[in-house]
């Protein structure tokens, strides 16, 4: 009974195993295999938009709708606000900065940013606020009166 013996290699150096070739080689598999799967429905990724979307919190409390949003290295002139019916949308941008090495790796987020958000209607779009601390922008959109929660007390 003869045993084969697995081939033994020759004297050259191991190949170097790198992590990240693989997870793109996967990445790269898995988009061809969703876009021959959901292909010619229009989707494509936030990065191959050129864009991406913050970390967001929505917070609905009796009187407004609050959205705290994640945006680390974003200036307040970079930030654009805009309410339109019922719609919040922000938006802006974290500029890359100048390197004076080689950059090896990046994994923090640069360029234009966009969330959208559906809030339900009646709203009170004179008052809305946004503030910028710690790189979290809040944005506090009230009710509007008529659709504030009020106690009905009920009578004998």
């Amino acid at each position: 009974m003869s045993q084969t013996l697995p081939e033994r290699r020759g004297a050259t150096t191991p190949e170097r195993w790198e992590p990240f070739t693989e997870l793109e080689q996967m990445t790269d598999r898995m988009r061809r295999m969703l876009e021959q799967t959901f292909g010619g429905l229009g989707w494509t990724s936030p990065l191959e938009r050129g864009g991406w979307s913050p970390l967001v919190d929505l917070e609905e409390t009796d009187d407004a709708y609050v959205v705290e949003a994640e945006v680390p290295g974003v200036k307040r002139e970079d930030l654009n606000i805009e309410l339109a019916g019922d719609e919040l949308s922000i938006s802006g941008e974290i500029k890359e900065h100048q390197r004076q090495g080689t950059l090896r790796r990046q994994t923090r987020r640069t360029g234009r940013f966009d969330y959208r958000v559906s809030l339900p209607s009646h709203v009170d779009s004179e008052k809305v606020d946004a503030s910028l601390a710690d790189g979290v922008l809040t944005v506090r959109v009230p009710k509007a009166e008529r659709a504030q929660r009020r106690r009905i007390e009920v009578k004998s």
